[in-house]
């Protein structure tokens, strides 16, 4: 397992920190770092706003904007942002849950396996490619499977640290259901280790948080079982 990176409570002095951490892999909280006043400014100004600002990086970088192929680009770059792969900044994209009595009297481990995500590394911008594997044993409380999905989505469409968001999706889960009884692995793939810097295409991060019965390893070698079995 690579990249193994720590989470700590102390924010990181900006200006002396980074060219000490370089190419590691941290975090520095378990919620998604944000300014007070972020929902402040509506998206189409941050769309506008964004336009402008990579217009500017690509004439750094010397592109012609004027090029058909490239003229567009900055607008579409700003609506991806807020729209797309970075919407899950905001608490207005979180998705509705609605939670149902567990008539069945399923008291075993529920496991929604190979959920597929896509977020972006925080330190470089570039893409996390993952599957998210999740469990919880219901304490009365039921969720529709799609939302689990809703929730891994919502939590990996933010600049992301893998921790955090195994941590992040948990942590729902726990709220949502009422129960200590959840756990989440994710197994992903990082552009930023991959396409750049050490340019390893073979390795992997793997990420894990086990909560309440899922401590026990009866219980977790019974979720590991479930989690390798093939379709």
């Amino acid at each position: 397992m690579k990249q193994n990176g720590t989470l700590s409570s102390t924010p990181l002095n900006v200006y002396s920190s980074i060219e000490e951490i370089g190419d590691e892999h941290v975090g520095t909280s378990y919620e998604t770092p944000m300014v007070p006043n972020a929902f402040d400014m509506d998206d189409d100004l941050k769309q506008e706003l964004i336009e402008k600002k990579f217009k500017e990086i690509m004439e750094i970088m010397g592109l012609d904007l004027s090029d058909d192929s490239l003229s567009g680009t900055p607008k579409r770059v700003a609506k991806m942002y807020i729209k797309e792969i970075f919407s899950g900044l905001s608490p207005a994209n979180k998705p509705k849950v609605t939670l149902f009595e567990n008539k069945y009297q399923y008291n075993e481990m529920l496991v929604e396996k190979n959920i597929t995500f896509y977020s972006n590394c925080e330190h470089h911008f570039v893409p996390i490619i993952g599957k998210a594997h999740v469990a919880y044993i219901s304490s009365g409380k039921v969720i529709g499977l799609s939302k689990i999905n809703r929730i891994v989505e919502y939590y990996a469409k933010r600049p992301q640290v893998q921790e955090r968001l195994t941590v992040q999706i948990a942590n729902e889960l726990k709220t949502l259901l009422e129960t200590e009884d959840v756990a989440v692995i994710i197994d992903a793939d990082h552009l930023c280790v991959q396409s750049r810097g050490v340019k390893d295409v073979n390795s992997s991060t793997v990420t894990a948080q086990f909560h309440g019965k899922f401590k026990e390893n009866s219980t977790k070698k019974e979720l590991m079982s479930y989690i390798n079995t093939k379709a």
